[in-house]
């Protein structure tokens, strides 16, 4: 049976740690507009959300995600327009999810156990952490039906280098795990039965950690990443001051100071 709307992306929160989970099987969890407009409903409110410390995109069954649903697309085909308007409109809502991956305030962690093609291999690339079981593959196939995946490429093409991005690319072909964290797609892989128990323990390890902090930085790492060296530094100069004022900071630098445990309040 397929799930109704608000079915199809799972969600738990549990000691700070939000899991939202795609949850449409028999779709392969296909980006369809539904699917992209409650990831991003979600992802929007968990960014409100003082109890989110760490986000996990996970996915039910065999694929992660298959990338855009290849039947709504094919149908929107009959509208007067060939499908203009629809396309434009998928296009901006799935690169709209992606950013506010990267541009979240919490850090976001992609759980992959399974297949993650086109759109979904773009998920992964745009977490900020990508943990997968040993039997997951990844591509960017859509060389193969005639769509360059041209929005995918714009996540591969900022986590691995050029010429293993332009390989997938190119030929479409599958990356096995072990390939996936050689090209930095991916953290690292586990064995499948142990990946849940895996990502959690990085996502507690960071949820431990003062909020605010991991805000400051994150936002810093992309913004520097597009700059060149001397006003990365000059930026990160400003950044550090700034943080350095934070509350946290004067209570992160006693607690070790003293040898205590600190006692984060995000401010």
């Amino acid at each position: 049976m397929t799930p109704n709307k608000e079915e199809i992306v799972l969600e738990e929160l549990s000691s700070g740690i939000l899991r939202l989970t795609l949850n449409d099987e028999k779709r392969r969890n296909a980006l369809s507009e539904n699917m992209l407009d409650l990831l991003y409903a979600k992802m929007m409110a968990a960014a409100e959300n003082s109890q989110v410390r760490v986000i996990i995109i996970a996915a039910k069954g065999g694929v992660f995600c298959a990338g855009h649903d290849l039947k709504e697309i094919t149908q929107a085909r009959n509208s007067e327009d060939k499908g203009i308007t629809y396309f434009k409109k998928l296009f901006d809502k799935c690169s709209d999810v992606m950013e506010v991956i990267v541009t979240h305030p919490k850090p976001v962690i992609a759980e992959v156990n399974g297949t993650a093609t086109a759109a979904g291999c773009q998920i992964v690339a745009s977490c900020d952490l990508a943990i997968a079981s040993h039997s997951s593959r990844f591509a960017t196939p859509g060389v193969n039906i005639g769509l360059f995946c041209s929005t995918p490429m714009v996540a591969l093409s900022r986590n691995v280098l050029n010429k293993h991005a332009m390989e997938m690319l190119l030929t479409g072909d599958m990356v096995d795990s072990k390939r996936a964290e050689q090209i930095g797609l991916i953290n690292r892989s586990c064995d499948d039965a142990l990946l849940t128990e895996e990502v959690n323990a990085v996502a507690n390890k960071i949820a431990s950690k003062s909020s605010l902090t991991l805000a400051i930085g994150k936002k810093a790492f992309y913004q520097q990443s597009e700059m060149t060296l001397s006003k990365a530094y000059q930026y990160c100069c400003e950044v550090m001051v700034d943080n350095m004022l934070k509350r946290d900071a004067e209570e992160g630098i006693s607690a070790f100071l003293t040898k205590r445990k600190p006692e984060w309040q995000d401010t």
